[in-house]
């Protein structure tokens, strides 16, 4: 296919979304030309970037709970696809809000990335090896009361920013270890030591190491363009993760986890729901026989996938105990 005109790209301006949207960005021009090499004069012209500063990162100091939440990442760059500044928006699948602005979709989910958490520590050791007492920074909900869980011997500070802070806090001795996205260290590169976190005892945020590529629902030029980078795999994994997410209304202020992977003709989720403090934790496992990958098929692979993972929150929304639910802001109204 061909552009008639640039086709804007909106982003946040951190080093990690950036690397991302250039990536993304090589991605449409491989559509675009398959068998050229790629010119990257010509690509800033065909695709230029948008690069926003967003309102989570203007606000480092407070958490992000007390900040207002993921959606802090995300408006200043759909406010841009909605006034027409840009095309497509380059999201983190992880800081999409359960519920999208009216007039925006989710036009397409490349390929995942590892979608593992992984531990950075001054002495390289893992979370077994490392002493009591150890100050672990995060201010992820889910990542403290999962560490609160297993590890109560920790302490866990508050720390928060882009990748390169956070790995520059640490430096500075704000804390003894942290834990980073295994997806964002190898999109940026970076090839420090780091032990990934078995999933089996620390499940990742849902739809950690996706990508969205956001439209306008009445583009049919992006969308048609960024179907063409959509990994059927990766779309009904992160199809189920967000039908959990928007069943419970979750949000950054509520400790959840949960990882669907698409293994041979099954689709397999575990989730788990904690509370803040670690002390409890309700974690299940589903199986089913994965969809139909047809494109003739896919919306109603999609809306069975969202379905799935809206049956598996009341599932564990079922067997929290009296109160908690409430207490961790989730939907009990369903």
């Amino acid at each position: 296919m061909d552009l008639a005109s640039p086709f804007p790209l909106a982003t946040r301006a951190s080093p990690l979304a950036l690397a991302q949207t250039k990536a993304v960005r090589l991605g449409l021009a491989k559509i675009l030309n398959p068998d050229a090499s790629p010119d990257f004069a010509r690509l800033e012209i065909q695709f230029p970037i948008l690069a926003l500063t967003s309102s989570g990162d203007k606000n480092l100091a407070a958490s992000l709970v007390d900040a207002g939440g993921k959606g802090l990442f995300t408006k200043e760059i759909e406010q841009a696809l909605l006034d027409g500044k840009a095309r497509i928006a380059i999201h983190s699948m992880k800081d999409m809000p359960a519920l999208l602005p009216q007039g925006l979709i989710i036009g397409g989910v490349p390929e995942r990335e590892s979608p593992l958490d992984s531990l950075i520590s001054e002495q390289g050791l893992g979370l077994e090896a490392l002493p009591e007492g150890t100050r672990i920074g995060t201010s992820s909900v889910r990542r403290k009361a999962q560490l609160l869980h297993h590890h109560p011997k920790f302490k866990i500070v508050p720390m928060r920013g882009n990748v390169g802070t956070r790995l520059k806090k640490l430096h500075d001795g704000e804390a003894d270890a942290t834990l980073l996205a295994e997806a964002g260290l190898r999109r940026l590169s970076l090839h420090m030591p780091r032990i990934p976190l078995d999933p089996t005892t620390h499940l990742p945020a849902l739809t950690q190491g996706a990508l969205c590529l956001q439209v306008h629902e009445d583009d049919l030029e992006a969308q048609t363009l960024v179907a063409r980078l959509n990994h059927w795999q990766s779309q009904f994994a992160i199809a189920i993760e967000r039908g959990f997410l928007c069943h419970l209304d979750g949000s950054c202020q509520t400790p959840m986890a949960g990882l669907a992977t698409v293994e041979g003709s099954h689709i397999h989720f575990t989730a788990e729901l904690l509370s803040l403090d670690g002390k409890l934790s309700k974690r299940k496992s589903w199986r089913w026989p994965c969809p139909s990958p047809a494109k003739d098929e896919q919306a109603d692979a999609l809306a069975q996938c969202r379905l799935w993972g809206a049956e598996c929150a009341q599932e564990l929304l079922d067997i929290l105990p009296k109160g908690l639910a409430t207490t961790l802001g989730l939907r009990t109204d369903s």
